[in-house]
C-alpha cells in the first residue's frame, strides 16, 4: 500500500467498506505499518464482523419465524399444539448442556490424554531462560495484535482474558477464517467455545489439544501457565505450516 506525499493514507473508508472478505482485510492489516491505515482497517474489520453477526441473527430470526408458522399450520390441520414448531426450533439451535459433575481429582485444565508430558510443561515453564519474561510478553503482544479487530476480545494476560473461550476462538479464526462463523459465538457458553477452538486448531494447524474444556470451565480463571504453554504450541504449529513468518519464536 502507498501513502500520499502529504503523509495521509491513500486508503479511504469507502474502499475498505466495499471489501467483504475478512481474510483480505486481515492481510492488509498485516502488510501495513502506517498508523492511520491500521486504524481504518481495524475499523473496517469490526464493521464487517458486526455486519455478519447482524445478518446471521436476522437469518436465524427468519428461520424461527418459519418454524413457528409451520408448527401453527400443523396444529390447525391436525388439532395439535404449537409445541411441534418449538420442538423443531430446538433441533435447529444449539443447546448449552450443563457439564458433568467434576471428579475430585480434576485439578488442572490439561487434557489427561496428554499424560505426564503436558503436566511437566505446565509445572516447568521456560523460567531458566534469561529472556523468559521478554518471550512471554512478546507472545502476549502477538495474541493481542492478532485478535485486536475481534469484538468481545481484550487480551491483557494469559488467565482471565481467556476464561470464556472467545479469545481462543478469535485467535484460531484469525488464521482459519473459513473454519467457523465467529459472529455467532456466545461468551456465555465457554465450554462450546473451548471445544470449537481446540478441535479446529488440532484439525487445521496440527496443534495437540493440551487443554481440556471440562477442566477449564470448572475454574474461576484458567491457570496462566497452562494457557501460555498451549499458545506457545499453537504458535509453533503455525510457524511450521508457514502461516507465521518470523525469525523469533515465542
Amino acid at each position: 500500500m502507498e501513502s500520499k506525499p502529504d503523509g495521509k493514507s491513500s486508503l479511504t473508508s469507502e474502499e475498505l467498506a466495499a471489501i467483504e472478505d475478512e481474510d483480505v482485510l486481515n492481510k492488509m492489516l498485516d502488510n501495513t505499518s502506517d498508523f492511520e491505515e491500521r486504524r481504518m482497517i481495524r475499523s473496517a474489520l469490526r464493521d464487517l464482523l458486526k455486519k455478519k453477526r447482524e445478518k446471521r441473527e436476522q437469518e436465524r430470526g427468519l428461520r424461527q419465524q418459519n418454524l413457528r408458522q409451520q408448527g401453527l399450520s400443523k396444529a390447525g390441520t391436525t388439532g395439535g399444539t404449537v409445541s411441534i414448531g418449538r420442538a423443531s426450533m430446538n433441533q435447529q439451535l444449539p443447546i448449552n448442556k450443563p457439564s458433568s459433575q467434576p471428579s475430585p481429582s480434576a485439578t488442572t485444565p490439561f487434557n489427561r490424554t496428554g499424560g505426564s508430558k503436558a503436566s511437566s510443561a505446565a509445572a516447568a515453564p521456560p523460567a531458566a531462560a534469561p529472556n523468559a519474561k521478554n518471550v512471554k510478553q512478546m507472545l502476549l503482544d502477538w495474541c493481542r495484535a492478532k485478535t485486536e479487530p475481534y469484538e468481545g476480545v481484550d487480551i491483557q494476560n494469559f488467565s482471565s482474558s481467556w476464561k470464556d473461550g472467545i479469545a481462543f476462538c478469535a485467535l484460531v479464526h484469525r488464521f482459519f477464517p473459513d473454519a467457523f462463523e465467529y459472529s455467532i459465538l456466545n461468551p456465555n457458553k465457554p465450554k462450546e467455545n473451548f471445544q470449537l477452538a481446540f478441535s479446529t486448531a488440532e484439525r487445521l494447524a496440527g496443534c495437540p489439544p493440551l487443554l481440556d474444556a471440562d477442566d477449564l470451565v470448572r475454574m474461576n480463571e484458567p491457570d496462566w501457565k497452562c494457557v501460555y504453554t498451549y499458545i506457545q504450541e499453537f504458535y509453533r504449529c503455525l510457524v511450521e505450516k508457514g502461516l507465521v513468518k518470523t525469525k523469533k519464536r515465542p
